[in-house]
């Protein structure tokens, strides 16, 4: 039974806030919903808002919130960089309506949608990921260009950690025991946590997030979903529920749904690919030519992203254990080379007919933003485009031979966006200032804190 606002649960209709209130009236009262979690992504990608009781919601009340609450830092401060007003003024809230569904975490009949940052004057909030994803988009609409993108999302699921000093365990399962690992695509792994995965694949439904296949992947307990392809801000959307979503059913059965990008030392880290393609005015694939063959456009794509990549790697790896999934040999990339279905280097091109050519950025964790991460492979490709820039010759053997050419650090990767001027550019100076700011903020913390391994090793010798 569909259980969320989509075509097969409501009449369509127009999108306009005019018109949504009321073809949601009905489907609110068929569901008894009380109230609405208005939210939107933060630059970490954590859903923040407010609760709206549902007959406010379908009078289309106003709705604000500090405009500095978007880039909120993962510590809960704020930077005080001179981009951010002194008066924090507000921002207004306006929902998408598309994304209105049943809150499947919920104990009571609730609603949750997505909603826009939006200055009091109208402009989208250059703060907001959503914003900053739109601007980006808006610049292949000017040249009749739309892209079609699709993530694949790498988590774990770990029992609950409570003495953060401890290192995250796998959880029991059926038979009693912990998993050991060694249960790539294992089909009777993916089982022994059913319970989860039964309620986790109803709220994806709920939520009208399009899922494609589920496995086990290498970690003990990691798991990947992919996300079926789509508009680039409707499939944000969907990971941005998908990941809330994970970590509150996964808190139901007494689990962690955990997206950092090595989470567990000595085991897999946690990607979110990103399959990319764009199409024109007449639905076309552009990386393809008539003939099946590949366009200009496809390499000089790859090109954008392999010269602006590393510029913009903030985005693609936002936090200080991003860094540690760098490593040859693990599947995770050390570089942006590209290849022919090949899973040595940054950049695969994987085995597809013409319709359906794409680049896949291996580079962004599971920690990224994902309308953030599409944002800045999009932004890089264009350019690539509209300078018409040549790319490498694709590698054909281990692109971990190749030099390591990403930051290695989140230090490194803040400077080079700082220095950016195609960043300041594409993304918005005061965009790219405030998430530096933010992002200093972080690093700043977390050179303070000292850590196991100073204390295991300094400790006694130094």
């Amino acid at each position: 039974m569909p259980t969320s606002v989509h075509p097969q649960a409501v009449p369509a209709e127009s999108s306009s806030a005019s018109s949504a209130p009321k073809r949601l009236n009905a489907w609110f009262a068929q569901h008894g919903v009380s109230d609405v979690e208005c939210i939107f992504p933060d630059i970490s990608g954590y859903p923040r808002g407010k609760l709206m009781p549902a007959a406010s919601f379908l009078a289309g009340a106003e709705l604000r919130i500090c405009q500095a609450i978007p880039m909120q830092a993962v510590t809960g401060e704020y930077s005080y960089n001179p981009v951010f007003p002194d008066s924090d003024p507000d921002v207004r809230l306006l929902p998408e309506y598309a994304t209105v569904a049943l809150a499947p975490w919920a104990s009571v009949p609730r609603a949750v949608a997505v909603h826009d940052c939006l200055e009091l004057d109208g402009q989208l909030c250059s703060f907001a990921p959503r914003s900053i994803l739109k601007k980006v988009l808006a610049s292949y609409t000017a040249m009749g260009l739309t892209p079609v993108v699709a993530p694949e999302i790498e988590f774990y699921l770990t029992m609950a950690n409570t003495d953060p000093s401890q290192p995250l365990q796998a959880p029991i399962v059926r038979g009693g025991r912990a998993e050991v690992g060694q249960s790539a695509f294992s089909l009777n792994m993916l089982n022994e946590l059913a319970p989860f995965w039964n309620e986790f694949q109803n709220a994806c439904q709920t939520l009208g997030i399009r899922t494609d296949t589920w496995i086990h992947e290498v970690g003990t307990t990691q798991y990947e979903i992919n996300l079926l392809h789509g508009d680039a801000v409707a499939v944000a959307d969907q990971a941005f529920l998908f990941k809330y979503a994970a970590r509150e059913i996964a808190l139901k059965h007494g689990l962690n749904a955990v997206f950092l990008a090595k989470p567990i030392a000595d085991s897999s880290g946690s990607s979110m690919h990103l399959h990319i393609s764009v199409v024109n005015e007449q639905g076309l694939n552009v990386f393809s030519q008539t003939d099946g063959g590949e366009s200009p456009l496809f390499r000089q794509f790859i090109a954008g992203l392999q010269t602006f990549g590393p510029e913009l790697m903030l985005m693609f790896a936002p936090n200080v254990n991003s860094y540690r999934r760098y490593v040859a040999g693990s599947q995770a990339p050390t570089n942006l080379q590209w290849g022919y279905d090949n899973r040595t280097t940054g950049l695969r091109i994987p085995a597809s007919g013409p319709a359906a050519r794409r680049v896949e950025n291996r580079v962004s964790g599971a920690d990224a933003n994902p309308y953030l991460a599409l944002a800045a492979s999009l932004a890089a490709g264009l350019k690539g485009i509209e300078g018409k820039l040549a790319a490498t010759e694709p590698v054909m053997g281990n692109g971990y031979h190749q030099a390591h050419n990403l930051p290695r650090s989140m230090h490194e990767a803040l400077q080079k966006m700082e220095q950016s001027t195609f960043a300041r550019s594409a993304l918005s100076d005061d965009f790219v200032t405030g998430y530096c700011a933010v992002k200093a903020l972080e690093l700043e913390h977390f050179q303070r804190e000292i850590s196991a391994w100073e204390r295991r090793y300094l400790l006694p010798q130094v």
